[in-house]
């Protein structure tokens, strides 16, 4: 996993293009270079070195004719078997999955995709044709930011690298309005700010002659569509063996791989499969983190699933007096409004694994979306926010004039039946997008990876396509993968019900943070798309008891911190 960033127009120069990269380098500390044909492309690179750690492998990467320029963020799972198909028409002189791509991309163009399985955003560059590509990962694991200007094309793993190339940066007010009013954080292709787009995951781009052409390439709908009617004679054997085959190919690494543990069924599931793998358990770590509060601590189910496996456990600490300054940090790095303390715990578990030296970490983001595990699965509704009872918006905190303007986020829903919908609205549109950028700007941020195994494309399609009684059966959520669970994980952990990430946020913001609260959302009162008198009614509420959710404490934190 690394970072890219370039530029095609008349601003491609070193010193832009080396400015850039200085901004995000912290996502490739190993090696830093840039490919340039001045006032034309710019193609950089920031490498944090997880398969084939030799120089050889550096980027930008040229194939061998000269004509391709490569850089290139994420992992291709199967480079191997991809390699071994191209073995006999290619000669690879590096071990990499970067050289694999090329090579793929040269062989097969933009139906190389198809092959792929893997977390990936790539450019490449066809100097005979003056042709730039581009392409993002079936879920949009990996980010891809761009701007177009009609004179430069930017583009960038981060928003900030964009800017740093002096962008202008200007709210894009829908999206901030949407996210008050409804908890949306924009759709695929959008982001916080006005001149900042995204490549959607699933989709390529070809950039030539100053034209933009944006194409989906991933048909999730289609393939799911294509297996309704498949059943394997053990249905439940065949899922084992995705999720066995999916944890493999994310254990491929030349450096030290982790894991991160909760003590939820997604976690105790993968650390079940990791336990099958034949590899040397001794070596890989398990970290999760704490807030010193028993009330929320899921520590003593996670020295439970440990119990007897040979896996070190690191335990990560977060306090409450930690919050103010990493709670800035976070801002600055993800440049858009991100999840609460929650995030600023789960930071704390890839600092810790980068001071050790550990690069690459699973977890179990995804689960929930392909199983039908969130509470809002069981009776079809149309909830954002996992966890609460009443809406957790205040819309009354917002200016009339401003508040007036939104509309309701219309998602597409493909399918006939409402739960399919629900889930694809998930994968899709909220849970995912908003989760996978989370975590990239965290793990990135302390020069590690993360990787997705139960996003592995070939489970999530095939589970998603199952009938509604191998996911909820009985009142009971992620039926199949319980079933699947038993045959590894004791009975307590297999029954265990659905816990978001747990931290005391609500009781350190209104009680050993509530002046820090009061002083950032303060900044909001001059913002003219808030009504001072009812935002200061709705802090002193929260701090007088009305505090059952806290989410729109933290959304307004998040956005004082953003647009000072």
């Amino acid at each position: 996993m690394c970072g890219i960033a370039g530029i095609i127009g008349n601003q491609a120069t070193p010193e832009v293009i080396s400015k850039m990269l200085q901004k995000q380098k912290h996502r490739g500390p190993d090696f830093m270079d840039y490919y340039i044909e001045e006032r034309n492309v710019a193609l950089g690179h920031n490498r944090l070195s997880i398969i084939d750690l030799s120089s050889n492998a550096n980027q930008p990467f040229t194939s061998d004719c000269g004509n391709f320029v490569l850089i290139f963020n994420g992992e291709i799972y199967n480079y191997i078997e991809i390699r071994n198909e191209l073995k006999f028409k290619y000669s690879f002189k590096t071990q990499s999955d970067t050289e694999v791509l090329l090579n793929a991309f040269i062989e097969w163009g933009e139906n190389c995709l198809e092959k792929l399985n893997g977390m990936f955003s790539f450019a490449i560059w066809n100097k005979k044709e003056q042709t730039f590509f581009a392409a993002r990962d079936r879920f949009g694991v990996k980010p891809f930011y761009y701007f177009f200007d009609q004179n430069n094309f930017y583009f960038a793993s981060e928003i900030n690298t964009i800017f740093e190339a002096d962008v202008i940066k200007k709210s894009n007010e829908n999206v901030w309005l949407k996210f008050f009013s409804e908890g949306s954080y924009g759709l695929p292709n959008e982001t916080f700010w006005e001149s900042i787009n995204q490549l959607p995951g699933g989709h390529f781009l070809i950039f030539k002659n100053n034209k933009l052409d944006i194409k989906k390439w991933y048909f999730f709908e289609n393939r799911v569509q294509l297996l309704f009617d498949r059943s394997d004679k053990n249905e439940e054997d065949y899922i084992t063996q995705l999720l066995l085959k999916a944890i493999n190919l994310r254990f491929r690494a030349d450096v030290p791989v982790g894991f991160n543990l909760s003590g939820g069924l997604d976690s105790s599931t993968l650390l079940a499969l990791i336990d099958q793998q034949n590899i040397d358990k001794s070596a890989v770590e398990a970290f999760t983190f704490v807030c010193n509060d028993e009330r929320y601590d899921e520590l003593q189910w996670v020295k439970s699933m440990l119990n007897d496996r040979p896996f070190h456990l690191n335990i990560c600490p977060l306090s409450s007096s930690e919050i103010p300054k990493l709670s800035q940090k976070m801002a600055l790095y993800q440049m858009e409004p991100y999840g609460g303390i929650p995030t600023l715990a789960y930071s704390k578990i890839f600092e810790t694994a980068s001071q050790k030296g550990i690069k690459v970490l699973l977890d179990g983001q995804g689960s929930d979306e392909a199983w039908a595990g969130y509470d809002y699965y069981l009776n079809n509704n149309q909830n954002v926010i996992q966890g609460v009872a009443n809406s957790p918006f205040k819309t009354n905190v917002l200016d009339s004039d401003f508040a007036n303007q939104f509309s309701k986020t219309i998602y597409d829903k493909p399918f006939e039946d409402n739960l399919l919908n629900l889930q694809y609205r998930d994968l899709f549109y909220t849970k995912i997008p908003r989760a996978l950028r989370f975590n990239d700007r965290v793990s990135m941020l302390y020069g590690t990876e993360l990787r997705e195994p139960f996003l592995d494309y070939d489970l999530v399609e095939y589970v998603f396509s199952r009938p509604t009684d191998f996911k909820i059966k009985g009142g009971v959520q992620k039926w199949m993968l319980r079933k699947i669970a038993e045959k590894f994980l004791q009975q307590d952990l297999v029954l265990a019900p659905k816990r978001p990430l747990q931290t005391p946020q609500r009781e350190w913001l209104s009680d050993d943070l509530k002046e820090w609260v009061r002083t950032e959302v303060e900044k909001l009162y001059k913002n003219n798309w808030f009504n001072k008198s009812e935002l200061e009614n709705e802090l002193n509420s929260f701090f007088n008891g009305n505090n059952q959710s806290s989410f729109h404490i933290w959304q307004w934190i998040n956005t004082a911190q953003l647009l000072e």
